[in-house]
């Protein structure tokens, strides 16, 4: 499957009279039964919203149960047992379990429009990944290697201080592309431990930095592999060279959707504009309001 097959079936799936659970069962089947190879092409593109979904659509949400299904299959083809959590809200996407070594852990899968630039931890629940892991080992939070914020965040001290892993789908693409399954004598638990290792070597001053996770935390992941750090950077220039790309198709898409509007009728203009500003929406709800308050006689 690829990224564009992967689109062309959520599209449609969107539109389905089946619930949303019958629909996420039906990807999640598709996926999981693709050719292993396929896997890394989806992993450089999943962590970006194609500018094309609508915000908090049907098929945004869909995306975002594509990137759990993914996230599962890749800790999957890594030897683990992995499945998507069933559940909505408050609590973490995927949970996977070692068929060799005896620990589990829960993984949290990410993508973000890059459109968006301004993001605040909120926006990736760390703090929530690590009530989220509960009697679980350990906590993995799986984000776009891009997006996480420049130079320092409280993310990273959060992470730290709390045990949750910071990983990437980039860093997925080169587990797999190297090969790395894990076995009797391979044990993964070093990788999704990272944070714990950083706590060691990290002072307290400099436990929000960007650094660790990208310098530091890039070395013991491969050391821990014996992996070379070199291969490492290389397959992350690969996988900026293809977020380039993909940063020139969503900028056509607004590109030809100005072209559109600039033809336009005065009406269209009008309509649309009310659409943007969801005015029927705000209306809707402030007639709610005046519903919902109290009779004459209720109040005091």
């Amino acid at each position: 499957m690829t990224f564009a097959e992967l689109l062309d079936t959520i599209t449609p799936a969107a539109g389905s009279p089946d619930s949303f659970v019958a629909v996420c069962q039906k990807l999640e089947e598709r996926i999981f039964k693709m050719k292993a190879a396929s896997l890394p092409a989806l992993l450089v593109e999943i962590g970006s919203i194609p500018e094309r979904i609508d915000h908090d659509s049907t098929p945004e949400k869909l995306f975002a149960k594509a990137a759990d299904i993914i996230l599962a299959r890749s800790f999957r083809e890594l030897g683990l047992q992995a499945t998507v959590n069933k559940e909505r809200v408050d609590c973490a996407d995927v949970i996977a379990k070692s068929r060799f070594h005896e620990y589990s852990l829960v993984g949290d899968a990410k993508a973000f429009r890059l459109s968006r630039t301004a993001k605040n931890q909120k926006d990736f629940k760390v703090k929530s990944m690590a009530d989220w892991r509960g009697d679980h080992n350990y906590a993995v939070l799986v984000c776009p290697y891009f997006q996480y914020p420049k130079k320092t965040s409280q993310i990273y001290g959060q992470a730290i201080d709390s045990g949750v892993c910071l990983l990437s789908w980039e860093h997925l693409v080169f587990l797999l592309r190297a090969g790395v399954r894990e076995s009797a004598t391979v044990n993964l638990s070093s990788i999704w431990s990272i944070s714990e290792q950083l706590a060691e070597k990290v002072k307290v001053s400099q436990k929000n930095r960007k650094d660790n996770f990208y310098r530091i935390g890039n070395e013991l992941f491969c050391q821990h592999l014996l992996l070379s750090y070199d291969a490492l950077k290389a397959e992350l220039l690969k996988c900026k060279n293809a977020t380039i790309s993909r940063a020139e198709v969503e900028i056509e898409f607004w590109t030809q959707h100005v072209e559109e509007v600039k033809k336009y009728t005065r009406e269209q203009a009008i309509a649309e504009l009310i659409s943007a500003l969801k005015v029927h929406q705000k209306i809707a709800s402030i007639r709610k309001f005046i519903k919902q308050l109290p009779k004459d006689e209720s109040i005091g």
